[in-house]
């Protein structure tokens, strides 16, 4: 059982780097980004192919995850820079399957559905295999609270402001005098370098990684966190991402007590719960569990 909580802890972990990112973009400045599998897969596939086609060292294929996550979040905000709301949802979610589908078919490269095996792992050979789960868990946790760091600076520093009245009305933002481009590109490199982490992290986890893990399911289960924990907070983030994850694994106990779902229906099920679970969030807590503090109005735009 202490096994199962320490991976389950891990698993946390990641959706928690996951949904500050997503806070970072969405929450805070209000860019649409459907496309988190596509940044989790990129992560996950550009440092497990450096260490298994290249022999990198894992210590430079994570970093190199994380780039590869920023170079894409660049890209995608330059690319979009007309686009708004609905229409950053659609390039985005394309994006993310264009990995995806990339990786699936380039199997001469990345071994599409059979699945790339990854040996190397961080410090793997220094920590004997018994206490490796629970040190990798100690890794993830400190790699969330870097994020978490990264990204409660950037809200509390003037650039927050900026980045507020971004989400509000970008209009006003730039007749203010604000580089309202820099500002999103600059925030969608951050989101996607958090991304890549969160991927690279997972690769080095599991040891085996194929694309079918990095569906846009995977996005649901992050906007799930953003919105149940209270879009703009960052505490709030950690405890939605928590929460999400909780529910799901719990459900997945359900069929132990019933014959009459099989695991295709479990798996049904547990989807038509996260959507119940969002409605009731919406009708009850409508800003989340942990709602952002509103500033005062007074305070003056400057970044």
């Amino acid at each position: 059982m202490s096994v199962y909580l320490v991976s389950m802890g891990t698993y946390v972990g990641f959706f928690m780097i996951l949904a500050l990112a997503l806070n970072l973009q969405w929450g805070i400045t209000g860019m649409v980004n459907f496309g988190i599998a596509g940044f989790y897969a990129l992560g996950a596939y550009t440092s497990g192919l450096l260490t298994v086609r290249l022999g990198v060292p894992v210590g430079l294929a994570i970093p190199a995850a994380c780039l590869a996550g920023l170079g894409l979040g660049a890209a995608v905000a330059l690319l979009s820079v007309r686009l708004r709301e609905d229409f950053l949802a659609i390039v985005t979610l394309g994006v993310g399957e264009m990995i995806r589908l990339i990786v699936l078919n380039e199997d001469q490269i990345t071994e599409g559905p059979r699945g790339l095996r990854i040996e190397a792992r961080p410090f793997g050979t220094m920590i004997a295999p018994e206490h490796y789960p629970l040190f990798y868990l100690g890794l993830v946790a400190a790699c969330v609270l870097l994020a978490y760091a990264v990204c409660e600076a950037i809200r509390r520093a003037p650039m927050g402001r900026t980045l507020r009245a971004i989400r509000e009305d970008d209009v006003v933002a730039a007749v203010l005098g604000k580089n309202v481009l820099l500002h999103r590109v600059r925030i969608f490199a951050v989101g996607g370098f958090f991304m890549g982490l969160a991927g690279a992290l997972y690769a080095h986890y599991v040891q085996n990684i194929s694309p079918e893990v990095f569906m846009p399911v995977v996005a649901m289960f992050i906007w799930m966190s953003v919105i149940v924990g209270g879009a703009g907070n960052n505490r709030g983030i950690l405890l939605g991402a928590g929460a999400v994850m909780v529910f799901l694994e719990g459900t997945r106990f359900v069929g132990d007590f019933t014959d009459a779902l099989d695991a295709e229906k479990m798996s049904a099920l547990r989807i038509i719960g996260i959507g119940l679970l969002l409605i009731v969030t919406l009708r009850l807590r409508p800003r989340g569990l942990l709602p952002e503090r509103k500033f005062n109005a007074s305070s003056k735009l400057s970044a």
